[in-house]
Parts: structure tokens; C-alpha cells; sequence
């Protein structure tokens, strides 16, 4: 007698889930909303298990709107593949009807799931990975947040005082965002005085207090024109300014937090021996990648991180290979290579990168190049386990 096998679809969200359950014919045999709660879940599961001998699950988020629902499932003994977006909203149109429901899209995600067989399984993270994902994620965000506040100061200060805006790059320059916490007028910075604010400066631990006070008594003594709205103006820019530097202090804990937490993993050092690898990368790198042992040789955590043509023929038209269209963030150009044109005009990075260019490779495409040889060089250090060094390993004979 054989096995009943049954594939489940879950659609999933942060506040339910719809799942959707098909026996081997493609029939339903269980369809329903179930809320993103423990018991709920628990309760969905059990009845599902019940329905078949064999069940076979497919979710089409692995983030964290799924990660309790993931939770249960591994504590059952059950692993779900993931099923990508794109691929559900492809599959949607070989089905009849127009709606787009979350029972349909469940529907779709289990037919999906019991035609193809070759969808990538999803490991509950580890500890370890879990929390460099959360701390890696906020830190993205941080990054974010940070750079609209620069651009926005960059915005309001020209407005008022625009010799100010143009003396320093206030997206690196500590020094030059605590002067804008107190003094963001021409009128304020003339009365105060070089010796004055210079001493202002240094006693709120600014280095090279004179460097920066010199170029903004330079920018007030070019500017004596009052412009309209230049309080309010100024009352933003000491605000944005403060925000900034508040942002940077915390960016500075979650650097070190992420640098703690990425040195307990067991391949750091390796990892981190890359050139260009440190450890906010090297942190991103094992969110990205997942379980390293996953991939069978260097070609498999290339084709993982996008770096692998595909053919995109048609006709004629031949041998015209195309970009991935399968990364997924952080993307490779983010997390395996460091772009040639940043690395010292000596190294080995460097030199890949002009003999591509030499090769008649563009920019583009020389930097691709040098992730894909990245990645392979990873590899193989994990592969064997030992650290990056510049000359290469010395082969012995069998």
C-alpha cells in the first residue's frame, strides 16, 4: 500500500498565514487561515500531519514574518523549502482565474512545490547566525537613517549659510558636526572669535579644534547677509547635527557588538584573513551564505551569491550570457569583493582588476571578475581550512 504524500503552501505574513494544503492529484484538502501565534500554529500543524503519511512543506518567506512558524515545524520533525516571490507570481498565471487571494497564492506555492523538486531546503539559523542577521539588519538600517539626516543637513544648511556647507564634508567630519550643535550662523561664529571657538571646540573633545575653527571663522567673515527663515533654519541644523552624532555613538555599540559576536564564530579568523573581509563584511557574509558546508565546491557559493551567467540565447542570438537575477541581499558586489579601485595600487586585487581591464574587460565586468575569483579563493580556505596569505599554497605530490 502506498504512502499518501501531501504538499503544503503556506502564504506567509507577520499577522496570519494561509495554508494550503494538496494531495498528490493537485486536490485541496485543507485550506485555511492561521494566525502567527504558537498554539494556532501548533494546532494547524497537528491536524496537517494528520492528513497524510508524508507531508512536504514550501513557504514563500524566510524572514522573519515565518520565523516562529519555521520554529514549530523544525521542533516536528519537518523542514520547509523556500519558494521564491517571483517564481509564485510566474506560477500564478498558469492557473485559472484573475484573483489574487492568500488562499490562491498558498494554492499555488503547494502546486508549485509538488511539480519541482529543486527548491533550496530552509535551515532554522543558528544562535549564532540569528543574532548576527538581527544585529547586521539594524545596522543597515542605522546606515540608512543616517545618511537621509546627512542629506538633509546638506539640504537646509545652504539655505542660511552656504560658505558653511561647502567648508567641510560633514558626512566624516566629527569636528565640523559639533560646531553646527552651537554655532550654525555667520553673525554667531564672528562674535565668538577664532581663540574663542577654537577653545569651544577643544573642550568638547574635538581634535584639531583650530583646523575647524579657522574655515568656519574663513566662511562667516565671506557671509554677511541675513536670509530669510535663517532661525528656524538654524534651530533644524543644531537639531540634525546632534541626531547625527547620537547615531554615531550607537552605530560605534553595534560595531563592536557585531565584531564580538562574529569573532565567537568558529571560521571567523579564516574569513576575516581575506583581504578586504572584516568584520562587519565577514558578519554579512555568514548571514548571506548560511551554512558554509552547504556548498559542494566554489561554483555552488558563486551561483548562491549571483556571480554565475546565465544563458540568455534566443534565435540567433547566441552565446550572449546575462546576469544573475538571483541575488539576494546583501548582494555579492556587497559581501564578496571590496571594488578594485579601493585597494592598494599594489595588491593582489588590484593587480586582477587592471589585468581584466587589459583583457578588454569595462569596469563592471573586471569587478565581477574579481568577486567570482573571491569566492573561489574563500572556498577553498574554508575548504581547507587555513588563513589567506599572498604566496600561494605549495603542492605535494601524492
Amino acid at each position: 500500500m502506498s504512502e499518501r504524500q501531501a504538499r503544503v503552501g503556506i502564504d506567509a505574513g507577520k499577522g496570519h498565514h494561509w495554508v494550503a494544503v494538496v494531495d498528490g492529484t493537485g486536490a485541496t484538502l485543507w485550506s485555511q487561515k492561521v494566525d502567527n501565534d504558537e498554539s494556532v500554529i501548533m494546532t494547524a500543524i497537528g491536524e496537517i500531519l494528520g492528513l497524510a503519511d508524508e507531508v512536504h512543506w514550501a513557504v514563500d518567506i524566510s524572514g522573519t514574518s515565518s520565523a516562529l512558524l519555521l520554529a514549530l515545524l523544525a521542533a516536528h520533525g519537518q523542514q520547509a523549502v523556500y519558494v521564491p516571490g517571483r517564481t509564485v507570481n510566474r506560477m500564478s498565471g498558469d492557473y485559472r482565474g484573475e484573483a489574487k487571494t492568500d488562499a490562491r497564492d498558498a494554492y499555488v506555492i503547494a502546486e508549485t512545490a509538488r511539480h519541482r523538486k529543486d527548491f533550496a531546503a530552509i535551515d532554522v539559523p543558528a544562535q549564532l547566525a540569528a543574532d548576527l542577521a538581527l544585529l547586521t539588519a539594524h545596522r543597515s538600517d542605522l546606515v540608512a537613517v543616517r545618511v537621509r539626516m546627512i542629506n538633509r543637513l546638506r539640504d537646509v544648511l545652504p539655505g542660511v549659510f552656504p560658505a558653511l556647507e561647502r567648508a567641510f564634508d560633514y558626512s566624516s567630519h566629527k569636528g565640523a558636526l559639533v560646531l553646527l550643535t552651537g554655532y550654525q550662523l555667520p553673525a554667531a561664529i564672528r562674535r565668538r572669535g577664532r581663540a574663542r571657538l577654537t577653545t569651544w571646540l577643544a573642550n568638547r573633545s574635538v581634535r584639531g579644534a583650530s583646523a575647524v575653527a579657522a574655515p568656519a571663522l574663513e566662511a562667516a567673515q565671506a557671509h554677511h547677509t541675513a536670509l530669510p527663515g535663517e532661525d528656524v533654519a538654524a534651530q533644524i541644523v543644531a537639531d540634525l547635527a546632534e541626531q547625527i552624532l547620537a547615531l554615531d555613538d550607537r552605530l560605534k555599540r553595534i560595531d563592536k557588538q557585531i565584531h564580538e559576536t562574529f569573532r565567537s564564530h568558529p571560521k571567523a579568523e579564516i574569513i576575516e584573513s581575506l583581504p578586504g573581509m572584516g568584520p562587519i563584511l565577514g558578519a554579512e557574509f555568514i548571514v548571506a551564505a548560511g551554512d558554509l558546508s552547504a556548498y559542494a565546491d566554489a561554483g555552488h557559493l558563486a551561483s548562491a551569491a549571483g556571480l554565475v551567467p546565465v544563458p540568455c540565447d534566443s534565435g540567433r542570438r547566441t552565446g550572449n550570457p546575462a546576469p544573475s537575477q538571483a541575488l539576494q541581499p546583501p548582494s555579492a558586489t556587497g559581501v564578496l569583493h571590496v571594488r578594485a579601485d579601493q585597494h592598494d595600487a599594489r595588491g593582489s586585487n588590484r593587480d586582477f582588476y587592471l589585468k581584466k581591464r587589459g583583457e578588454g574587460c569595462k569596469h563592471v565586468q573586471a569587478v565581477i571578475a574579481l568577486a567570482r575569483r573571491r569566492a573561489s579563493v574563500l572556498w577553498a580556505l574554508l575548504r581547507d581550512g587555513r588563513l589567506f596569505t599572498s604566496a600561494p599554497p605549495v603542492t605535494q605530490a601524492a
